[in-house]
């Protein structure tokens, strides 16, 4: 009992001692988990000063439209990527049929597409002078009627067709282990096809198709680009009015805070949701075998595969080709060029930036494996929840307080006059950068970590190797492939990134995603073709990443 007793002790006074005398990984990961915590407080502490002028016009006038929106776009998007996206990826990944190989890799094309430049493509040919309903039109008479793409139905099918891979992804990979098994034993036990599928193989698959529909409700709820185009209210565009319209910014906070508290709620109930599932395998295995399709159902399920990869990648590809060609001459100038390269220089920058300061949140997560450093890297990499309108705000405000107080200081103390130190600067967008991406930087530098064994460590530090010279030395060289592969999506991301950049950007500092949206603002579809379609090309480099993987 006293033996028992000391022990604790001993133990208290470690965990005591380590919380007074952190490590320096530690407080590195301290220091990036503030950028959360920052922004976070600074929003809900704009309570304390509401903007009642602004609030009763939006009372009156928005609040309960942006309500009602935003729980639309929830319901109809995540409806929609769950009917595409499970249903393409049963047909892939459990059945075979003429063309499959191919379409396992080419449905996730739709990622390379920013949702923003579907959404003005989609406009450019399903308005009502576009070119589909006017051949409509010459086919069959005015009076044919068409659903208006302008509408809450037309944003629901243009996000649910670019965000539907997220839930494919994910769920191929559940029924491409499971085949026809799964359906075999449901039939053994009496089941129709039908029904067994909903009744095994669908809640076999629960946990994957549940992480790919999180992920397209957190991109619905932080999408700006699409509903802006659309002219489709939500709180992402209501925080960019309050700000650049009302020019309110405790408003936008105070907006900002409520998009906030959604978007954890949404994260707490699907956390608790899947603390109650518990699955299991019963042997592990890369690949079961597949459904064969006879009959119609083969050319049914090729012809709805091709139909999905046609509608979201390829005709809105070829129409951003045909408008560029069209444009090229005026459009590719010395104003593109430089477009180009800021977009170029932001990527890349905030690419070493957020990689860097990844491998340093994986390398003190594997140093200390304690519960404070967990949560702290945890919490590091929350950015990823939050919509980038929220973090332009939330860290604006700190940003330009802590430049005010530079200037009044100089000119209190020194008599100087000092222009604005940070607002304004490429090194706010940078710090928004980190915090919006660190997840994406993170995870495949950690998923690589953990295959660095311990033994590696040991072996290492009996030759004199430790602190920075084992990471640089050992780690460095056999994390190659997951620095490479944070490295490109961390790029990918900023390159295409558009209300941090729109919110956050220096004067007369624009990119291709922010002449977009100037562009497609003022209804010019055809000269946002040029930026779009290189955007495109961009986004293909993850797309080929994954497709490594896919199956051939």
């Amino acid at each position: 009992m006293t033996d028992s007793i000391r022990q604790c002790g001993v133990a208290a006074r470690a965990a005591t001692s380590r919380l007074l005398k952190p490590s320096g990984w530690q407080i590195v990961t301290g220091l990036v988990a503030v950028l959360i915590i920052v922004p976070l407080s600074v929003l809900l502490l704009a309570w304390l000063d509401p903007a009642w002028d602004i609030w009763q016009h939006l009372r009156e006038t928005l609040l309960a439209t942006l309500l009602f929106n935003s729980l639309k776009l929830i319901i109809g998007v995540g409806t929609g990527t769950l009917l595409l996206g499970v249903s393409l990826a049963w047909l892939t990944g459990a059945c075979d049929f003429p063309g499959r190989k191919i379409f396992s890799w080419a449905l996730l094309l739709p990622l390379a597409m920013p949702t923003y430049v579907l959404a003005f493509v989609f406009l450019g040919l399903f308005d009502f002078t576009g070119p589909v309903q006017t051949q409509l039109r010459q086919w069959f008479g005015n009076g044919i009627w068409v659903p208006d793409i302008r509408s809450a139905f037309g944003v629901v099918i243009v996000m649910s067709l670019a965000l539907y891979p997220y839930v494919y992804l994910l769920a191929r990979n559940a029924f491409q282990t499971q085949g026809k098994r799964g359906l075999e034993a449901a039939e053994s036990l009496g089941c129709t096809p039908v029904s067994g599928f909903f009744r095994v193989v669908l809640p076999m698959a629960r946990p994957w198709i549940a992480g790919g529909a999180t992920l397209v409700l957190m991109e619905t709820m932080a999408d700006f680009g699409a509903v802006s185009i659309f002219n489709f209210d939500t709180f992402t565009t209501a925080i960019y009015k309050a700000w650049f319209g009302f020019f309110s910014l405790p408003a936008a906070a105070q907006l900002s805070s409520l998009l906030v508290v959604l978007v954890f709620i949404f994260i707490l109930i699907e956390q608790r949701m899947r603390s109650r599932m518990r699955f299991s395998q019963s042997r592990i295995t890369a690949r079961a075998e597949r459904i064969d399709l006879h009959g119609w159902k083969r050319y049914a399920a090729t012809g709805y595969a091709l139909s999905v990869l046609l509608i979201a990648f390829l005709l809105p590809a070829l129409q951003l080709l045909i408008w560029t060609l069209n444009i090229f001459s005026e459009e590719f100038d010395k104003r593109y060029i430089e477009l180009l390269g800021h977009s170029l220089g932001l990527g890349l920058a905030a690419a070493l930036l957020i990689t860097s300061v990844a491998l340093l949140l994986a390398y003190a997560g594997r140093r200390h494996r304690d519960r404070l450093t967990s949560n702290l890297v945890r919490l590091a990499t929350l950015g990823y929840a939050l919509p980038g309108t929220v973090l332009a705000v939330g860290i604006f405000i700190p940003l330009a307080g802590l430049d005010n107080l530079l200037i009044d200081t100089a000119r209190s103390l020194f008599g100087i006059e000092l222009p604005p130190l940070l607002q304004g600067t490429i090194a706010v967008m940078l710090i928004a950068y980190l915090v919006r991406f660190m997840a994406a930087g993170f995870k495949p530098i950690d998923s690589a970590m953990h295959r660095v064994t311990g033994n590696i460590d040991e072996a290492s530090r009996l030759m004199g190797l430790r602190g920075l010279r084992l990471l640089t030395k050992i780690h460095l060289p056999m994390l190659r492939g997951g620095l490479l592969t944070a490295l490109t999506l961390v790029f990918v991301d900023v390159m295409k990134e558009m209300p941090i950049t729109l919110m956050t950007r220096p004067f007369g500092w624009d990119t291709l995603a922010v002449k977009i949206f100037e562009l497609t603002s003022e209804g010019e579809w055809e000269r946002a073709a040029l930026p779009s379609l290189t955007l495109l090309l961009t986004g293909l480099i993850p797309i080929v990443l994954l497709m490594r993987g896919a199956d051939k």
